[in-house]
């Protein structure tokens, strides 16, 4: 089984698919942390966002040296990469990256051969395209989303925990910039697959996002 949990940036759509993911016994495979990672590895290496040459050289390496482990850790090549691809800088970074076919060629495999070799029950994968191109076809599509104040606040929250200086105006600002960036890119947009169950959580905390999908799933007789 895949669950599919697509969204705009804030819209809590990791905290959700890593709840998820640890009720139902479901692999975790968080496709906007590999953006990140692809965008982290590039600024190491001095390479442009939008160099698809030298990007086109950097990705087969990064495909094979990636890996996850349990609480949302990301690897790189064996280094604990989690907290360094979670900034603000990266988060705009794997926008761009993103936006770039060259990136979604090389990574696109990458998320369809995770989420087919996850072992029963399945997986939950989430991001931007994933019930529109990465899995057309999964099992449950969910597009999660929230008012752009809502999503700011929290992301601003989940910043000043991590010790990075902020403030709610600036995160607002960039995420309007990432939605823009996200909706009107030439290669796999932003946008709500036309058979996802909506959910707005702007008044819902996390157990009923939660306990929402995994209603829908049993409704389905998935899980």
């Amino acid at each position: 089984m895949i669950v599919a949990i697509d969204g705009p940036a804030g819209a809590g759509k990791s905290t959700v698919a890593r709840e998820l993911a640890a009720r139902l016994g479901l692999t975790l495979i968080d496709t906007g942390a590999i953006y990140r990672t692809a965008a982290f590895a590039a600024k190491e290496r001095g390479i442009a966002v939008d160099d698809d040459a030298q990007l086109a050289t950097l990705l087969p390496a990064l495909a094979q040296g990636l890996s996850f482990g349990a609480g949302g850790r990301v690897d790189l090549a064996g280094r604990d990469v989690s907290a360094l691809i979670r900034s603000p800088e990266m988060s705009q970074s794997a926008s761009a990256i993103s936006a770039r076919p060259v990136v979604r060629d090389a990574l696109l495999g990458l998320q369809q051969r995770l989420g087919r070799n996850a072992p029963a029950p399945g997986a939950v994968l989430e991001g931007r395209d994933i019930g529109t191109v990465v899995f057309p076809a999964a099992e449950a599509k969910f597009f999660l989303t929230a008012s752009p104040q809502i999503r700011a606040e929290r992301r601003f929250l989940e910043l000043k925990a991590r010790g990075l200086a902020t403030s709610v105006d600036d995160v607002l600002r960039d995420q309007e910039k990432r939605d823009r960036d996200d909706s009107t890119r030439s290669v796999a947009p932003l946008r709500q697959a036309s058979d996802a169950v909506l959910i707005d959580s702007s008044a819902l905390d996390l157990a009923h996002v939660v306990e929402r999908i995994v209603k829908e799933l049993q409704a389905r007789k998935l899980v």
